[in-house]
């Protein structure tokens, strides 16, 4: 028996023994390696230690406990002199070293060690200064701001939209300007925390072995009268009972997908409602009221609300082609994803257009057309000599405009509609572009939704080269500026972080946005713009990414991302693609993407979800399997990651988030915020970490997780008079509610799939209801579904 536990002492040193020496020789080689590059010399000095600590342990020796001590302490040091007290960028730091040095302190190893008593108290010591340095860091978030918004109210300056019932939500952002505001209030910040599920429904909408990867449930459904409007993925639309979630009416537009489809989506409907003034007596008898339904094939429906039946006076028997004089006619190529604007007389759609496919494909082109018959009015063709010359039949509109696929907005006072544009594909080089391609590109676009004549135009990315688009509705908001004045403004989310805030009649910026110089260099045959425009109301990154900044799981990982960092070029934000490959940061996916922001108009505030993670551009010159031009029948990749074509221009390139080889962001959390922004002094006020890895993780959790780490998200807030903000988007699967005034969470309620959609609320025979669709997003990684959740008050017994 001795004999037995003698050799089971043996093996146990000499299994620590291999693990520190095993990770020694890792840190040692790989710091080498890393310093070579001109990184951190911390790990081959950790690696040396650490075979130090393995030799001590194969000779049994005491000194072991002592080494490993100190290694703890140093490396708690170094890292807090790198990031500072943020609990998870030390994390990944000394994780491993914690855990081990536990192991260390068990008397079945520390017994075995000789002179082991001495020594055991310096190991502890060092363990319980490093816990209380994480204790410390885990309840002080350097990230985190915390302050108050305002909570004074102000009148109304102005009757520019329709007026809408307290209880509707009959456009996409509530109204068309945007704001994702309601002014109900039963549901509080008191009471908020008492919500339970209400009624669920489930559209029978899943995955389809046609889909491409990049099939999103992203839409927020409007609600009519006692009706709630919503589309599904592959755009079926479905007319719900609002107070029970009980189907009314469907319709199928029989889309056929492809996994050449660089999308399948619909982010939400256009409701009109017509009257006697606006219609003749026949539209009137046909379809008073209508539904419109973008489908990413490119077609247009309008559909009876009253029964889903289409509207046989509105273009081809409820249909209208979307595909007329487009220069490139292939399904999935010209993609409407997202609700148009309605006037009382025009219906204003853009669309999306596969990125970085070609040179040759459809026209962003943005079209008016008679809201009842669904004649054409008029065309912006972004990329033209004259935008509004409309072609003759047997001609085509532009290829590669630069196209609008995100929501717009519409101020019904000014009569005019501002599109947030995109830039003319391929994205990520630029070199053959004319100047009619440049000169609306990611810009906020101001057409008179009547005529469709240009306004004004503000071009937030000069020479486009990341896809630093505008993604996202623009919110139209009054102001009150420091002199007393009200000021009709535009706030303009862009990718970069930047919030641009401009005068809605003019285009004139209301916050500074001064142009700054920016990193130089582009790649053969391309040029770059020396200057880009800064807001000063912005989260964008207030300092460069430098290998402290890098993150992983534990420090092997973490290691690994800090070799790759030093072997990308970066120079800051709009350093230019490269083929030795550059770190984009802000990321394509944007800090902001097509979730906007939300405005409480009745106090000048804003909330935001701003996220933080980079990219990887890595060009890949032409040459022997990388033709210039596309082979026969070529079609889209359906992914807006992974290798792109960019057929007709010297490369392709190879987009992907910076993530470690064990599918981690390289980039320390947080990578998603939830933020509070005074529109009076335009201030951050308050800003907090949303989300944790619960439904990230390599296996499943079924208990929540507290880690809240800051997570990617898709999707965007909405604000009440209650005081509350209600927000799903983020990875993993849960809906919130947060405190307007100072970010408190207040409730959350487990989703049974992905949120990647932005929430409504409306009310129903004096009831509350919160809303969102719950149907994940492929690309992104969370759990698909098909679900429809309500949630309000219980009755009161």
């Amino acid at each position: 028996m001795m004999e037995s536990k003698k050799q089971q002492s043996r093996a146990t040193l000499l299994l620590s023994a291999l693990f520190a020496l095993l990770t020694g020789l890792y840190l040692l080689v790989g710091g080498i390696w890393l310093a070579a590059v001109g990184g951190s010399w911390y790990y081959p000095i950790a690696g040396v230690v650490m075979l130090m600590v393995a030799g001590q342990l194969y000779r049994k020796r005491a000194a072991a406990l002592w080494l490993y001590a100190a290694l703890l302490l140093c490396t708690m040091l170094w890292g807090i002199a790198e990031v500072g007290f943020d609990f998870w960028a030390l994390a990944p730091r000394c994780d491993v070293l914690v855990l081990f040095g536990i192991w260390l302190l068990l008397p079945f190893v520390w017994r075995r060690l000789t002179p082991s008593r001495p020594a055991v108290p310096s190991l502890l010591v060092s363990l319980l200064i490093s816990a209380a340095m994480l204790i410390w860091a885990g309840f002080n978030d350097p990230q985190e701001i915390n302050g108050t918004l305002p909570t004074d109210t102000v009148a109304p300056a102005r009757d520019a939209a329709p007026q809408v019932a307290d209880g509707d939500w009959p456009a996409y952002g509530r109204t068309q300007e945007g704001q994702r505001y309601s002014p109900l209030r039963q549901i509080n910040a008191d009471n908020v925390h008492k919500l339970k599920e209400a009624w669920v429904f489930r559209t029978g909408d899943l995955r389809l072995p046609s889909d491409p990867g990049e099939i999103t449930n992203e839409v927020t459904p409007i609600k009519v009268g006692d009706t709630l409007y919503l589309c599904t993925a592959h755009q079926r639309l479905f007319a719900l009972d609002a107070a029970s979630g009980k189907e009314k009416w469907h319709f199928d537009p029989a889309l056929k997908t492809d996994p050449s489809f660089q999308h399948v989506t619909c982010r939400g409907v256009s409701y009109h409602e017509a009257n006697a003034q606006n219609a003749a007596p026949e539209v009137l008898a046909d379809c008073p009221r209508r539904i419109l339904l973008p489908v990413n094939d490119g077609r247009l429906f309008a559909l009876n609300a009253d029964n889903g039946k289409p509207c046989e006076t509105f273009a081809n028997k409820g249909v209208l082609n979307l595909q007329t004089n487009m220069p490139v006619t292939t399904p999935g190529m010209y993609e409407p994803t997202s609700p148009p604007v309605v006037t009382g007389t025009t219906i204003v759609i853009a669309g999306a257009v596969t990125d970085n496919f070609s040179t040759r494909e459809p026209s962003g082109v943005i079209r008016g057309f008679d809201v009842n018959s669904g004649k054409l009015l008029w065309i912006f063709d972004p990329g033209a000599k004259d935008p509004n010359a409309i072609p003759a039949d047997e001609h085509h509109f532009t290829p590669n405009s630069p196209n609008s696929w995100a929501p717009a907005a519409y101020d019904a006072k000014l009569d005019l509609v501002y599109l947030p544009m995109g830039v003319s594909t391929p994205d990520i080089w630029g070199g053959h572009r004319t100047p009619e391609q440049e000169r609306y590109a990611s810009s906020v676009l101001a057409l008179n939704a009547t005529t469709g004549k240009l306004a004004w135009s503000w071009q937030t990315v000069h020479h486009d080269l990341w896809d630093m688009d505008l993604p996202s509705q623009p919110t139209l908001a009054d102001i009150t500026d420091k002199d007393g004045n009200t000021v009709p403004v535009i706030y303009a989310p862009a990718k970069t972080g930047n919030l641009f805030v401009l005068d809605r009649r003019n285009g004139q910026p209301v916050v500074p946005a001064p142009e700054r110089p920016v990193p130089q260099g582009a790649a053969k045959g391309d040029w770059l713009s020396p200057t880009q425009p800064f807001s000063a109301l912005s989260f964008r990154p207030q300092k460069k990414l430098t290998g402290a900044d890098m993150w992983g799981a534990t420090m092997y990982d973490q290691l690994v991302c800090r070799i790759i960092f030093q072997g990308l070029r970066y120079e800051g934000t709009f350093t230019p693609p490269s083929e030795q490959g550059t770190l984009v940061f802000p990321g394509n996916l944007g800090m902001f993407e097509w979730g906007g922001i939300s405005v409480a108009p009745n106090r000048q505030i804003a909330i935001a979800n701003p996220m933080a993670l980079p990219f990887v551009s890595k060009l890949i010159p032409r040459g022997p399997g990388n033709p210039m031009q596309p082979p026969k029948d070529a079609k889209g990749s359906g992914a807006e990651t992974g290798i792109q074509p960019q057929y007709g221009v010297p490369y392709g390139v190879k987009l992907n988030p910076f993530l470690s080889p064990f599918g981690l962001p390289c980039k320390q959390p947080a990578w998603g915020y939830i933020s509070g922004i005074d529109l009076k002094r335009h201030q951050i006020v308050w800003k907090k970490r949303i989300g944790t890895p619960r439904d990230s993780m390599p296996f499943p959790v079924p208990f929540p997780v507290p880690f809240n780490m800051g997570m990617p998200m898709l999707g965007g807030p909405i604000t009440t008079a209650g005081n509350v903000l209600f927000i799903g988007a983020t990875a993993d699967n849960y809906i919130r509610a947060y405190n307007i005034t100072n970010g408190e969470k207040l409730w959350q309620a487990r989703l049974p799939a992905g949120g990647q959609a932005t929430p409504m609320t409306y009310e129903a025979n004096g009831k509350q209801y919160v809303v969102i669709a719950a149907g994940g997003h492929g690309s992104f990684g969370t759990k698909m579904g098909d679900y429809i959740v309500a949630y309000a008050l219980p009755d009161e017994k």
